[in-house]
């Protein structure tokens, strides 16, 4: 009867707030989930390679092979790109705008990318830079779903409410 709260808590938690590190979890999958979403329009760089090798060849079973790059493809730069710019640009925009954050994100995901493909292709910048440029532009889209799960929420400290 004596003890007195402040506020909706469970075991010395607010009710309304989540633990940081469950939105990145949940931001995650979200950002992982739309980098998926955007192989669904396969890059024309895997196109280009799927159909070099001419039909009557007993080794051109490229669309098959594509039904299996693709997805290993995509969880690849899932885990080598964007979860770590996510981490990254949530970290070095925290006290900034969600606009701010993702842009840290894009930034890191940018030269992460380019390191990648540089170590995958040696020396070949020409045909670096159109795998790098689609990357990039699906690579963004997660990243965007990733700030947003991660934005500021009503409530919080940084809005100055509590």
């Amino acid at each position: 009867m004596g003890e007195r709260t402040d506020g909706p808590t469970v075991r010395g938690r607010s009710s309304g707030t989540s633990h940081p590190a469950l939105r990145h979890l949940g931001a995650m999958h979200l950002s992982g989930a739309i980098l998926l979403l955007t192989f669904l329009l396969p890059p024309f760089w895997m196109l280009d390679a799927a159909y070099a090798t001419p039909p009557d060849d007993p080794t051109a079973d490229a669309p098959f092979i594509l039904v299996l790059v693709v997805p290993l493809a995509c969880a690849s730069f899932h885990m080598m790109v964007q979860i770590p710019a996510g981490l990254l640009g949530a970290w070095l925009g925290r006290s900034r705008t969600t606009l701010v954050k993702y842009g840290s994100a894009v930034v890191v995901a940018s030269a992460l990318t380019l390191l990648l493909l540089w170590s995958l292709a040696g020396n070949a910048w020409g045909g670096i830079v159109p795998v790098w440029a689609d990357a990039m532009v699906r690579g963004s889209l997660g990243l965007a779903g990733y700030m947003w799960v991660m934005r500021a929420r009503p409530g919080s400290v940084r809005h100055g409410r509590s």
